[in-house]
Formats: C-alpha cells, structure tokens, sequence
C-alpha cells in the first residue's frame, strides 16, 4: 500500500510542514514559525521512498535529499557527499 508523503508534518521543533503535489513531484512549505511560506524543497516519486533537494532554511543551503514515510512517520534527510552523510529528522503527520 501507498504511504503518500502529501500532507501537514510536525517537525520536532513543532513547525508544521505542508507537502503537496501532483505527477509524482511534491513540495514542502513551512506552515509555521519563523520561516512560514517558504519552500523546504521537493521530492519525486511514489509509495514510501522520495528522492529530491531539502533547503536547510537556517543555513542558506540546499542539499539532496531523501524521505521516506511509514505510517504516521516520516524519515526526511539532507546529505552531503553523493549521499554518504546524512542527517535525518523525524516529522509525525498531522
């Protein structure tokens, strides 16, 4: 079963993120806090793995990116190195 990366996720800082798309490309927006509006990056593809560009607001940078949902959780990462470190933050959907 499809476990769709489209809709609100909490952020352990409690900032909630929006992911919304369509085609297989979805994009995140901050709904809360003090970057509200602005775009955290997209991802593409389906189910349970994405693969795309995460912004790191605070820094100025955008890295590759990766997610992955399972259930309620979703595992969302930025790496450096062709991907060889990662770090990963854990949102809870909304």
């Amino acid at each position: 079963a499809a476990e769709p990366i489209e809709g609100t996720w909490k952020r352990p800082n409690g900032t909630l993120i929006r992911y919304a798309g369509s085609g297989g490309k979805f994009c995140g927006t901050v709904m809360t806090g003090e970057y509200k509006g602005k775009s955290i990056g997209c991802m593409e593809g389906k189910g349970a793995e994405y693969k795309g560009s995460v912004n790191k607001l605070d820094e100025g940078k955008t890295y590759k990116g990766k997610a992955t949902v399972k259930g309620n959780s979703l595992a969302l990462a930025g790496c450096v190195m062709g991907g060889m470190i990662c770090k990963t933050e854990n949102l809870t959907r909304q």
